[in-house]
């Protein structure tokens, strides 16, 4: 038994060592932790529990059969993240750049396998040079198997990916099925074609930093949730998402405890800009509302227009989603729609209640916007709200026009609390437009036709640009005083948290994608 100890103990230190010291110290070099140094840092220590340490590659062509890593380029396991379960794979670039194999896949799915069965999150740290070349079809097969096990799992767990370094052709696609997807500055970067390609077929230069890389994919495509300065950050950024997540869809999300004490918050009072043309920055109202220093933005940088993310409001686990009325006046476009209904729909799949604060001119107008499917997009996000059985509230601080008054989470799409504030506008459109349309004609026969559509447009904003007229269909289950908003939310959710919202028996809606 000693000498099968000592066997056991030397494939086990070969499994440590990965791709060899040589290739760990190349690693460091470009900033990188290893597979196994981003585990130890990712989960409690002490917790980690290993599976597939001894696996083997199985392909003896073009060489492979001389030149096999136990492990196969991919650490597996489970083990905790303050103190809750999770399922993690690691993949390892020091053993053939990461790439994935068919038992590398295999590992990988094992390991979403049991995550689904047992309803934990599972993570992903992703650092692969893409399919394994050598191995042809079955390499491809293996990332079809993770894509499938990536869709069934789809809002029943949560899955998020960090992208740790290269993430090209094949690779990217189970990254983007997944949840939240985080990536490294400088040492990361995604794309299905990489720079070498698309210089061969458009011609275009193009490094793969701007091509596919963190900051490109933060502000530009959107692919990416999190630009992160280290892989430190990234992994602190992975814990601090799962803190106001739920194991799985059948759970609850973690509640803190919390006494209710003094919930006034006066300084609202004064955050609305006398000039209603006048731009404010919402998450100052958001920061005055929710719980101190508990708001992480999601997509800060991509469509900046709306703003989402998660915080927490008297210990609760919330979702919000705000119009920014100083980005483009907080109109709602193609980006901001798509940005916040797949945040609305995260939050409905795992029964995270949804918070909006709403301050809407409308919907973006122009050729471009039209011409790239405004109508379809915008829907989306019409959808996401009406589709959400979870907690909703709104709170409208001032501007809410149009058919975006409808697609903000009105009451006529489910909404189950409609506040405002004194400072709402609510209406068909602004004053000075309308005031246009509605009296042309006084306006066309009038001598002076600048102090006409001033008065006119004085008149219909006393009319309609308020809140009382909304107050009074219904529409708005109470007006109230901005310093008031926090304790109202407070005993609204409280109030919401036994809802039971049922939707008609069916497959699946089919969302205008």
């Amino acid at each position: 038994m000693v000498d099968k100890l000592k066997i056991l103990e030397q494939k086990k230190a070969e499994a440590l060592i990965g791709g060899g010291q040589n290739r760990i110290d190349a690693q460091h070099k470009k900033a990188k932790l290893t597979a196994r140094e981003r585990i130890h840092f990712l989960l409690d220590e002490g917790t980690f529990e290993e599976i597939g340490m001894l696996v083997l590659h199985r392909s003896n062509d073009f060489g492979l059969d001389k030149e096999k890593y136990l492990g196969d380029g991919v650490v597996t396991g489970y083990g905790n993240i303050n103190g809750r379960l999770t399922y993690v794979y690691s993949q390892d670039f020091t053993v053939f750049g990461g790439s994935l194999s068919e038992t590398h896949a295999e590992k990988i799915c094992k390991i979403m396998d049991l995550a689904l069965k047992n309803g934990a999150p599972i993570i992903g740290l992703n650092d692969s040079g893409g399919a394994r070349i050598q191995e042809g079809v079955v390499s491809l097969g293996g990332y079809a198997d993770i894509f499938f096990r990536n869709v069934r799992s789809s809002g029943v767990i949560p899955q998020l990916s960090a992208i740790m370094g290269p993430c090209a052709g094949g690779a990217v696609y189970s990254p983007a099925i997944t949840d939240f997807i985080l990536m490294v500055e400088n040492t990361s970067y995604m794309f299905v074609t990489g720079p070498n390609v698309v210089k061969t077929v458009t011609h275009e230069e193009v490094t793969s930093e701007e091509l596919g890389g963190a900051i490109t994919h933060a502000t530009k495509s959107g692919v990416t949730h999190f630009a992160c300065a280290n892989e430190l950050e990234a992994i602190n950024y992975l814990k601090k998402i799962l803190s106001f997540l739920p194991q799985n869809c059948e759970d609850e999300p973690p509640f803190l405890q919390y006494s209710i004490g003094n919930e006034s918050r006066p300084d609202l009072n004064s955050i609305i800009p006398s000039n209603a043309n006048q731009p404010y920055d919402i998450r100052e109202v958001i920061e005055k509302v929710i719980d101190n220093d508990t708001f992480f933005e999601v997509h800060k940088l991509f469509a900046e227009n709306i703003v989402v993310g998660f915080a927490r409001l008297a210990g609760r686990s919330i979702g919000i989603v705000a119009n920014q009325p100083s980005v483009l006046a907080g109109v709602l476009d193609i980006h901001s729609s798509t940005k916040a209904a797949r945040f609305v729909r995260f939050c409905d799949s795992f029964n995270i209640p949804l918070l909006v604060f709403e301050d809407v001119p409308g919907f973006l107008p122009g050729t471009d916007q039209e011409w790239n499917a405004i109508i379809t997009n915008g829907a989306k996000l019409l959808y996401a709200f009406s589709e959400a059985t979870v907690p909703r509230i709104t709170v409208i601080t001032r501007k809410a026009y149009g058919g975006a008054y409808d697609v903000m989470n009105s009451k006529h799409i489910g909404a189950d609390m409609n506040y405002a504030w004194p400072s709402a506008e609510i209406a068909v459109m602004g004053a000075k437009g309308a005031a246009e349309i509605i009296f042309k004609n006084d306006i066309a026969s009038s001598k002076d036709k600048v102090s006409k559509l001033k008065e006119k447009e004085s008149e219909y904003q006393t009319m309609f640009a308020n809140p009382y007229r909304a107050a009074e269909r219904g529409f708005i289950d109470e007006v109230i005083k901005p310093e008031d908003t926090r304790i109202k939310l407070i005993k609204a959710f409280k109030m919401l948290e036994n809802k039971v919202d049922v939707l008609p028996k069916k497959k699946h809606g089919n969302i205008p994608l």
